[in-house]
């Protein structure tokens, strides 16, 4: 499964990042094989529509899952409609801790 979470920064020890459409990275777990691939995001600076377009690179990178801090409406309808769930990140500062806590079920839902 892959798992992508936003980020200020590369890699699993990169600090999280709350906001969705403008996190300056995407880093995608591979919880079978334990790899994490980084993914600058080109949208930060966007003038708008940022969300779905976002959205649109999980689904490139074959993620089911978000983790996030929030995301707006649209990018919520973009998630929903590419069959991509969501969940809060929570109190987790890093990537790792983040995908820990996802995989032991400690986050909330948010889509």
């Amino acid at each position: 499964m892959i798992v992508c979470i936003t980020a200020k920064g590369e890699g699993a020890d990169a600090a999280v990042e709350p906001r969705f459409g403008r996190a300056p990275y995407f880093v995608f777990a591979d919880t079978e094989a334990g790899t994490f691939v980084s993914v600058k995001n080109e949208l930060v600076d966007a003038a708008g529509g940022v969300g779905p377009r976002s959205a649109q690179v999980l689904v490139d990178h074959g993620a089911t899952i978000l983790v996030t801090g929030q995301m707006g409406g649209n990018a919520a309808t973009a998630l929903k409609a590419a069959g991509i769930k969501a969940y809060s990140f929570g109190d987790a500062a890093t990537v790792a801790q983040a995908l820990e806590k996802y995989t032991q079920g400690g986050l909330s839902e948010i889509l």
